[in-house]
């Protein structure tokens, strides 16, 4: 099945596939987002730790200092109980929103809001510069498989 949806990707990308289920299958990467970057990096957050967060807000920061915004691309992956990172109402959020402007994308789990809202019994209210993703582990190896550099601060 994943080898259908990449397939489905690449033929939708070229363009010899069209309709909804290629350009969700082409969307799901989110890798289109920096067409010209050079380098491209994905920084795991899955601590419940705001020490931990604002390193790797610095981290993405400073990767948009050196290269400059159209030249990298950043993405932080929050899972885990690092899920609250991107919680509306984070000590961070106001951090997330900025950056977010600056061109970091923000990739919140689906898996872990729905097993938060088990607990909570309703799902966690997320920041809304965040992108919510499938899974957070599966996001990162796609990107890794794009060639992405890893980062977990």
């Amino acid at each position: 099945m994943r080898t259908f949806h990449k397939l489905l990707a690449g033929l939708a990308m070229i363009g010899l596939v069209a309709g909804p289920a290629a350009a969700s299958a082409a969307d799901s990467s989110g890798s289109d987002s920096h067409p010209f970057a050079k380098y491209h990096y994905v920084i795991q957050v899955s601590e419940d730790n705001p020490a931990r967060w604002t390193l790797a807000m610095n981290n993405a920061q400073n990767l948009l200092n050196y290269y400059g915004p159209s030249e990298v691309q950043v993405v932080i992956v929050a899972y885990g109980p690092g899920l609250k990172m991107l919680f509306k109402n984070s000590k961070v959020a106001s951090r997330v929103q900025s950056e977010a402007m600056e061109g970091i994308e923000f990739d919140a789990c689906h898996n872990t809001m729905k097993n938060m809202a088990r607990k909570l019994g309703h799902m966690p209210a997320i920041n809304s510069s965040a992108k919510v993703v499938p899974a957070g582990v599966v996001r990162i190896g796609e990107l890794e498989g794009k060639g992405f550099a890893y980062i977990k601060p």
